[in-house]
Protein backbone atom coordinates (compact mmCIF):
# COMPACT_ATOMS: atom_id res chain seq x y z
CA UNK A 1 0.00 0.00 0.00
CA UNK A 2 1.26 3.49 -0.86
CA UNK A 3 1.02 6.32 1.67
CA UNK A 4 0.73 10.04 1.01
CA UNK A 5 3.34 12.39 2.45
CA UNK A 6 1.97 14.14 5.57
CA UNK A 7 2.44 17.59 4.01
CA UNK A 8 0.00 16.63 1.22
CA UNK A 9 -2.91 15.56 3.47
CA UNK A 10 -4.14 19.11 4.39
CA UNK A 11 -4.22 20.08 0.69
CA UNK A 12 -6.67 17.25 -0.04
CA UNK A 13 -9.22 18.87 2.26
CA UNK A 14 -9.12 22.38 0.81
CA UNK A 15 -12.63 23.33 -0.39
CA UNK A 16 -13.00 24.26 -4.07
CA UNK A 17 -9.79 26.22 -4.57
CA UNK A 18 -10.61 26.98 -8.21
CA UNK A 19 -13.80 28.95 -7.62
CA UNK A 20 -14.78 31.63 -5.17
CA UNK A 21 -18.08 31.16 -3.27
CA UNK A 22 -19.67 33.71 -5.61
CA UNK A 23 -18.65 31.68 -8.68
CA UNK A 24 -19.75 28.31 -7.31
CA UNK A 25 -23.44 28.35 -8.20
CA UNK A 26 -25.48 25.51 -6.73
CA UNK A 27 -28.88 24.53 -8.15
CA UNK A 28 -31.92 25.20 -6.00
CA UNK A 29 -33.04 22.09 -4.04
CA UNK A 30 -36.21 21.68 -6.13
CA UNK A 31 -34.17 21.86 -9.37
CA UNK A 32 -31.74 19.28 -8.06
CA UNK A 33 -34.54 16.96 -6.97
CA UNK A 34 -36.26 17.27 -10.34
CA UNK A 35 -33.06 16.57 -12.21
CA UNK A 36 -32.28 13.45 -10.16
CA UNK A 37 -35.74 11.91 -10.22
CA UNK A 38 -35.33 10.54 -13.71
CA UNK A 39 -37.21 7.50 -14.92
CA UNK A 40 -34.36 5.94 -16.87
CA UNK A 41 -34.17 2.17 -16.95
CA UNK A 42 -30.87 0.34 -16.66
CA UNK A 43 -29.42 -1.15 -19.82
CA UNK A 44 -27.32 -4.29 -19.55
CA UNK A 45 -23.78 -4.06 -20.86
CA UNK A 46 -23.79 -6.80 -23.48
CA UNK A 47 -20.45 -5.90 -25.01
CA UNK A 48 -22.15 -5.89 -28.42
CA UNK A 49 -22.43 -3.03 -30.93
CA UNK A 50 -25.42 -0.88 -29.92
CA UNK A 51 -27.81 1.15 -32.07
CA UNK A 52 -29.60 4.24 -30.77
CA UNK A 53 -33.17 3.00 -31.39
CA UNK A 54 -33.21 -0.22 -29.32
CA UNK A 55 -31.19 1.53 -26.63
CA UNK A 56 -33.60 4.51 -26.40
CA UNK A 57 -36.61 2.18 -26.42
CA UNK A 58 -35.20 0.09 -23.55
CA UNK A 59 -33.97 3.01 -21.42
CA UNK A 60 -37.02 5.28 -21.90
CA UNK A 61 -39.71 2.59 -21.95
CA UNK A 62 -41.29 4.21 -25.02
CA UNK A 63 -42.28 1.28 -27.27
CA UNK A 64 -41.58 2.73 -30.73
CA UNK A 65 -39.82 0.97 -33.60
CA UNK A 66 -38.30 1.90 -36.96
CA UNK A 67 -35.52 4.27 -37.92
CA UNK A 68 -34.93 7.07 -35.43
CA UNK A 69 -36.28 9.82 -37.72
CA UNK A 70 -39.62 7.95 -38.01
CA UNK A 71 -40.23 8.07 -34.25
CA UNK A 72 -41.71 11.58 -34.38
CA UNK A 73 -44.62 10.67 -36.67
CA UNK A 74 -44.98 7.20 -35.12
CA UNK A 75 -45.41 8.80 -31.71
CA UNK A 76 -48.28 10.94 -33.01
CA UNK A 77 -49.97 7.91 -34.63
CA UNK A 78 -49.65 5.94 -31.40
CA UNK A 79 -50.93 8.88 -29.30
CA UNK A 80 -47.74 9.58 -27.38
CA UNK A 81 -47.36 13.18 -26.22
CA UNK A 82 -44.77 15.22 -28.09
CA UNK A 83 -43.45 18.70 -27.55
CA UNK A 84 -40.56 21.13 -27.48
CA UNK A 85 -39.84 21.23 -23.75
CA UNK A 86 -37.38 18.65 -22.45
CA UNK A 87 -38.31 16.33 -19.59
CA UNK A 88 -36.19 13.69 -17.89
CA UNK A 89 -36.95 10.35 -19.52
CA UNK A 90 -38.27 11.88 -22.75
CA UNK A 91 -36.70 10.99 -26.07
CA UNK A 92 -35.05 13.71 -28.16
CA UNK A 93 -35.60 12.92 -31.86
CA UNK A 94 -33.13 14.28 -34.41
CA UNK A 95 -34.17 14.72 -38.02
CA UNK A 96 -32.84 12.72 -40.92
CA UNK A 97 -29.98 14.51 -42.71
CA UNK A 98 -26.86 13.87 -44.80
CA UNK A 99 -24.91 13.36 -41.56
CA UNK A 100 -27.72 11.31 -39.94
CA UNK A 101 -29.35 9.24 -42.70
CA UNK A 102 -31.49 7.35 -40.17
CA UNK A 103 -31.87 10.27 -37.75
CA UNK A 104 -30.96 9.74 -34.10
CA UNK A 105 -32.71 9.35 -30.74
CA UNK A 106 -31.36 10.10 -27.26
CA UNK A 107 -32.95 9.91 -23.82
CA UNK A 108 -32.93 13.01 -21.60
CA UNK A 109 -31.04 12.13 -18.42
CA UNK A 110 -30.89 15.52 -16.67
CA UNK A 111 -32.14 19.07 -17.15
CA UNK A 112 -29.58 21.77 -16.46
CA UNK A 113 -31.23 25.03 -17.55
CA UNK A 114 -33.48 26.27 -20.37
CA UNK A 115 -30.73 25.76 -22.97
CA UNK A 116 -28.71 22.82 -21.62
CA UNK A 117 -29.38 19.22 -20.71
CA UNK A 118 -27.65 15.85 -20.54
CA UNK A 119 -28.64 12.87 -22.67
CA UNK A 120 -27.82 9.19 -22.54
CA UNK A 121 -27.70 7.47 -25.91
CA UNK A 122 -25.91 4.89 -28.02
CA UNK A 123 -23.98 4.85 -31.28
CA UNK A 124 -23.04 8.52 -31.58
CA UNK A 125 -20.04 10.01 -33.32
CA UNK A 126 -17.83 9.39 -36.32
CA UNK A 127 -14.74 7.98 -34.66
CA UNK A 128 -14.37 4.22 -34.18
CA UNK A 129 -14.28 4.35 -30.39
CA UNK A 130 -17.55 6.32 -30.23
CA UNK A 131 -19.60 4.05 -32.50
CA UNK A 132 -21.84 1.31 -31.10
CA UNK A 133 -21.31 2.20 -27.44
CA UNK A 134 -23.33 3.95 -24.73
CA UNK A 135 -22.66 7.63 -24.09
CA UNK A 136 -23.97 8.58 -20.67
CA UNK A 137 -24.87 12.12 -19.64
CA UNK A 138 -23.56 13.82 -22.79
CA UNK A 139 -24.10 17.62 -22.76
CA UNK A 140 -26.55 19.04 -25.32
CA UNK A 141 -27.15 22.72 -26.03
CA UNK A 142 -30.24 24.26 -27.63
CA UNK A 143 -29.13 26.76 -30.28
CA UNK A 144 -32.53 27.41 -31.85
CA UNK A 145 -33.56 31.09 -32.12
CA UNK A 146 -36.92 30.41 -30.43
CA UNK A 147 -35.48 28.20 -27.65
CA UNK A 148 -37.68 25.33 -28.90
CA UNK A 149 -34.93 22.70 -29.21
CA UNK A 150 -35.34 22.53 -33.00
CA UNK A 151 -31.58 23.06 -33.45
CA UNK A 152 -29.10 21.46 -31.08
CA UNK A 153 -25.40 20.85 -30.62
CA UNK A 154 -23.88 17.92 -28.70
CA UNK A 155 -20.57 18.05 -26.89
CA UNK A 156 -18.01 15.76 -28.48
CA UNK A 157 -15.35 13.68 -26.77
CA UNK A 158 -12.91 16.60 -27.11
CA UNK A 159 -15.09 18.76 -24.84
CA UNK A 160 -16.44 21.13 -27.50
CA UNK A 161 -19.91 21.47 -28.95
CA UNK A 162 -19.96 20.14 -32.50
CA UNK A 163 -22.11 20.87 -35.54
CA UNK A 164 -25.76 21.93 -35.41
CA UNK A 165 -28.36 19.19 -35.87
CA UNK A 166 -32.06 19.71 -36.61
CA UNK A 167 -34.43 18.14 -34.11
CA UNK A 168 -38.16 17.44 -34.14
CA UNK A 169 -38.53 17.71 -30.36
CA UNK A 170 -39.26 15.38 -27.45
CA UNK A 171 -41.48 12.33 -27.11
CA UNK A 172 -42.74 11.99 -23.56
CA UNK A 173 -43.10 8.81 -21.58
CA UNK A 174 -46.67 7.52 -21.34
CA UNK A 175 -48.60 8.17 -18.13
CA UNK A 176 -48.46 5.29 -15.71
CA UNK A 177 -45.02 4.18 -16.85
CA UNK A 178 -43.25 2.80 -13.78
CA UNK A 179 -40.53 5.17 -12.62
CA UNK A 180 -37.06 3.77 -12.18
CA UNK A 181 -34.25 5.69 -10.50
CA UNK A 182 -31.67 7.22 -12.79
CA UNK A 183 -28.34 5.43 -13.05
Amino acid sequence: MRWLPLWLVPILFLPGCAASPREAVQPAPQQLAASLAGPLRPYPDTGKFLQCVPFARAVSGIPLYGDAWTWWDSAALRHFSRGHVPAVGSVLVLRKSAQLPEGHVAVVAQLQDSRHLLVTHANWGYEGDTRGVIHERMPVMDVSPANDWSAIRLMNKHGIFGRVYAAYGFIYQPAGLPRVAQR
